[in-house]
């Protein structure tokens, strides 16, 4: 039998390729925050070839918050959002999105932080005091109307103040403007390493049975480009799977996307891999807190039905 031609073979894989690309599905996806870990596996899908192996192209943007990334959604400027559990509120407003997964549990990737000189030293000091957050309706909000809330405080003992991206919440809190922030732990540690802020609680210790982060689809897309999103999907849960295999390249690749030095990079890797789930299944539990949570802290006037707020029909079979 005789073998084609190098060229030949060549010539067929390019056209492979370029068909592969051709037909590729583009995907506009949104970032709730553009600094967290919880975000890394997008990039590693992207730089990595995972999501186009699947036939899909990420335009990847990121946002100050929950709230101004659904209203994107909203506007149709995206298709996929990763978000938060507490957005799932969202759906019940009227917004033309769905929860498709779960991809993190427990909010492990949240802190409190406060100036290291200041006089407040447990969460039970903070009644009345000012804390920072980046959206209204954000993931950040809610933890923090929440820890009021446990503490018997209701839903406002705590005075919230949104106030959008990182670096203004750092600004205020150095100027005493406000008396704490809500931050993901990569940007915390760096500030503690160098004696300008104190961690005063991870979430995670607050909050057991939760859904951190949640993917939403535009329902026009869920019903028109099921495939796209179950590809996409796809592409995620490998991408973590691949960050579980892979430490250090992991590391690698999330100091460049944060920003953050090998040292910080890393403990982040270890603090947060135990939060990422491994198949984005609901789980009835955390969904239930989460309703309730929407009439405790006044977001909705009586618990949706948590079953109108998601599908698994996209997610990768078991």
């Amino acid at each position: 039998m005789q073998r084609a031609p190098r060229c030949l073979v060549a010539v067929v894989a390019a056209s492979a390729l370029l068909a592969a690309s051709a037909a590729a599905e583009t995907l506009r996806v949104g970032n709730a925050v553009p600094e967290a870990f919880s975000f890394v596996p997008l990039d590693i899908g992207v730089r990595k070839g995972i999501f186009a192996k699947y036939g899909i192209d990420i335009e990847e943007s990121a946002f100050a918050g929950d709230a101004r990334m659904q209203q994107a959604m909203a506007s149709d400027s995206l298709d996929v959002a990763l978000g938060s559990g507490p957005a799932m509120a969202f759906i019940v407003k009227g917004y033309p999105i769905k929860a498709i997964a779960a991809p993190g549990n427990a909010p492990l990737l949240l802190t409190l932080v406060v100036r290291p000189d200041d006089t407040i030293r447990t969460v039970a000091d903070l009644k009345g005091r000012r804390v920072s957050v980046s959206t209204a309706g954000s993931l950040t909000y809610w933890l923090v109307s929440e820890t009021s809330r446990r503490l018997g405080w209701g839903p406002n003992g705590i005075a919230i103040t949104p106030m959008g991206a990182t670096q203004p919440q750092i600004a205020a809190l150095k100027r005493r403007d406000t008396d704490g922030m809500v931050t993901d732990i990569s940007t915390a540690l760096t500030p503690e390493k160098h004696g300008e802020a104190r961690i005063l609680t991870r979430f995670g210790r607050l909050v057991k049975d939760f859904h951190i982060h949640v993917i939403f689809a535009r329902d026009k897309l869920i019903a028109e480009k099921p495939q796209a999103l179950r590809g996409f999907l796809k592409g995620w849960f490998e991408a973590i799977a691949f960050m579980r295999a892979n430490n250090a390249e992991t590391v690698t690749i999330a100091m460049d996307v944060l920003g953050k030095d090998a040292e910080i990079t890393a403990r982040a890797y270890d603090e947060l891999m135990p939060m990422f789930s491994d198949d984005g299944r609901f789980s009835a539990a955390a969904l239930d807190v989460l309703a309730k949570s929407y009439v405790e802290l006044q977001v909705l006037p009586q618990v949706p039905d948590a079953k109108m707020l998601y599908t698994e029909a996209l997610l990768p079979p078991k």
